[in-house]
């Protein structure tokens, strides 16, 4: 009997909803620009990040030690998930920290299992944290902590500016909090007042590749 090979396109719907279930409050983005790799999805949880890397049955292990790196330097928890043709060999391939899920496709639905929990990292640098963070959102935290706005700064400068006000421990549950409220129309619209203002030109659409939880029926 010939054995059927999973794809990306097949895990990542029942996997998010996998993750809802087992975190409960959680927020999915997909197709994340971390370093020079570009992380499957991050989820987001009070206080911290969780990075997600989907090896499919398709998939090859080539890319997956730089990708290791760019993770662990932008997420506090992060994930394997791996389909049962790399399932044998995925702990050689990623550090202790890592955690593993395994999926396989059981009479006709996918099967998620947990080989490896997660454990928070040490690598994972706060200033990388809040790059993830657009300038509207990083306004929203100045405001919150009752920081000027310095409009004309660089987002780097500002980012600097932040770190050195605020702690990192709160910065971690502001970081998570404007991720999971990220509008991304709101945000576009902020962006381009921003640009305007600066005489800069308008950007067109903001990648914006979120999951939804299905209704149930």
């Amino acid at each position: 009997m010939k054995k059927f090979s999973l794809y990306d396109k097949d895990i990542r719907e029942d996997l998010f909803i996998y993750l809802e279930e087992l975190y409960g409050k959680i927020r999915i983005l997909e197709e994340v620009n971390i370093g020079d790799s570009r992380a499957d999805a991050i989820g987001i949880i009070d206080g911290a990040l969780i990075g997600i890397e989907i090896k499919s049955d398709a998939d090859t292990y080539t890319r997956l030690k730089s990708q290791v790196k760019d993770y662990d330097a932008f997420f506090d928890y992060n994930y394997l998930v791996v389909g049962s043709s790399h399932g044998a060999h995925a702990m050689e391939h990623v550090p202790d920290n890592w955690g593993i899920i395994s999926v396989e496709l059981i009479d006709g639905k996918l099967d998620f299992y947990i080989l490896r929990a997660a454990k928070l990292g040490t690598d994972m640098s706060i200033k990388n944290k809040l790059s993830l963070l657009w300038r509207p959102e990083l306004a929203h935290i100045q405001q919150i902590n009752n920081m000027h706005k310095y409009d004309y700064k660089s987002k780097a400068w500002v980012r600097d500016k932040i770190i050195e006000t605020v702690s990192e421990a709160v910065l971690n549950d502001l970081i998570s909090e404007e991720l999971f409220e990220r509008d991304y129309e709101a945000i576009r619209q902020q962006i381009n007042d921003f640009r305007e203002a600066k005489g800069l030109k308008k950007r067109r659409n903001l990648k914006r590749r979120v999951h939804r939880k299905k209704k149930k029926l």
